[in-house]
This record gives C-alpha cells, sequence and structure tokens, in this order.
C-alpha cells in the first residue's frame, strides 16, 4: 500500500488529493510543525534527508517533491487518463499546458509567496528595539520594490489564463489543478488575498467542491496557510 508522510498545512495536502481522486487506498503517516518556528520536525529526516513533506512510499520507492509524485501517480495509475492528458496528437495543447503548470506552481509561482511569507516574519520576530525598525524597512522596501510586483505579476498571469479555459490545462480538471491548489491558496491567505482575481477566487471554490478534496481534508487536517506568518 502506498504510504504517505504528511506534514499539517503543507504542499503533502495535494497527494492525499490526488490520490482520493484516483480512488487509491493509502497509509497517512502525519507530522505536526512546531508551533514556534513552524518546520517540520526532525523525524521527517529519517524518511528523507531533506527533513520534507510530502513524501510517498510505493513498491520500495521513496518519492520526494509534489510534482514528481503527481506525474507519478497519473503515470502509474490513471490508466484511463482522467488526471492527465494521453500522449496523442489530439491533446498534445492540453498536455503542454498540463505539464507546464505542473512545474510552474513551485519554480515560479511559490518563490515569491515564499519570500513574502519570509519578510512577514522578520517583520515581527524578536530583536533589539534598535534594530527593529532598520529590519522592518528592508522588508517593508524589498516588499514595495521586488516581491509585491513579481506577486502580481504571477497573479495577473494565473487570473488571464484562467479567463482562457475553466482548468489549468483547458476545459477539464487534471493533476495541474491540484498542483497550482497551493499556491493560489496560499496568495488567498496572504498579502490581501484574492479581492482583485475573480478567476482564481471561483477556482478556489470550485476545488473545494469536489468530494475527492473534501475527503482529502477529512483525512489530513484543514489546511491553514496563513498560520505560518503569524
Amino acid at each position: 500500500m502506498i504510504k504517505v508522510h504528511h506534514l499539517d498545512h503543507s504542499r503533502s495536502q495535494r497527494v492525499l488529493w490526488m490520490l482520493e481522486e484516483l480512488g487509491l487506498p493509502y497509509e497517512l503517516v502525519t507530522y505536526q510543525r512546531d508551533s514556534r518556528t513552524w518546520l517540520a520536525p526532525k523525524a521527517l529526516r529519517d524518511v528523507h534527508p531533506l527533513g520534507k513533506s510530502p513524501v510517498v512510499e510505493d513498491q520500495g520507492l521513496v518519492l520526494a517533491e509534489s510534482g514528481a509524485i503527481l506525474e507519478y501517480l497519473a503515470d502509474r495509475y490513471d490508466d484511463a487518463r482522467r488526471l492527465s492528458p494521453a500522449l496523442m496528437p489530439a491533446e498534445a495543447d492540453e498536455r503542454l499546458r498540463y505539464r507546464y503548470w505542473l512545474h510552474y506552481a513551485e519554480g515560479s509561482a511559490m518563490p515569491p509567496l515564499l519570500m513574502a511569507l519570509v519578510f512577514a516574519r522578520l517583520r515581527k520576530a524578536p530583536m533589539p528595539f534598535f534594530i527593529k525598525p532598520v529590519a522592518r524597512m528592508i522588508a517593508d522596501k524589498t516588499m514595495q520594490s521586488f516581491v509585491g510586483p513579481q506577486l502580481k505579476l504571477h497573479l495577473d498571469w494565473m487570473e488571464a489564463e484562467l479567463g482562457r479555459s475553466p482548468w489549468f490545462a483547458g476545459e477539464r480538471f487534471t493533476a495541474a489543478d491540484i498542483q497550482m491548489s497551493f499556491p493560489i491558496q496560499a496568495a488567498a491567505s496572504r498579502n490581501g488575498g484574492l479581492e482583485r482575481y475573480p478567476q482564481l477566487q471561483a477556482f478556489v471554490a470550485r476545488i473545494a467542491e469536489r468530494p475527492a478534496y473534501q475527503r482529502a481534508e477529512a483525512r489530513g487536517g484543514p489546511l491553514n496557510l496563513a498560520a505560518g506568518s503569524r
């Protein structure tokens, strides 16, 4: 049976969702974040040297990285190609978009969101009183001059793409939408949310209505991405 090493409030929620969409049984091993640092526990290093989640064990394989795991599950278990376009001329455009968004989620969308989280934590971090104004000034300046514009660039791009079709790869739901859910939900929980992005808001509402998403949340716990920025 597939074993999922799942960290609360993390990217590994997507793996549970993928497994629920495929209707595959799995064993869930849950880890809790440190309430002060919001980091993963050291116990995850016994599973994978990086000590990160998600990690999946299946038939002697130990797999890390959300995108790689979703691709593996789709290639190995999705015979009907419900969640991934086939390698056929008729689905060539959909397959290309599917692959792009599967990698874009972590390669392009998440870095500015992670930087925003780091600078938000820096503003609130304990430090000597005479250093705090300088740290806050650096954080605010970086957000205004670089991180903020980058976030807007990516959110505008995702909004425009969802204006073309209801799902990222095209007219039907795929694993690319599972992969893209995390950066969009992260954006919704931080930096003013998605008030100016009706297509992204609709996407978040649509995925929350999926029965497999609800089952994954019931097993893995609710996803609270704002907690790490406190």
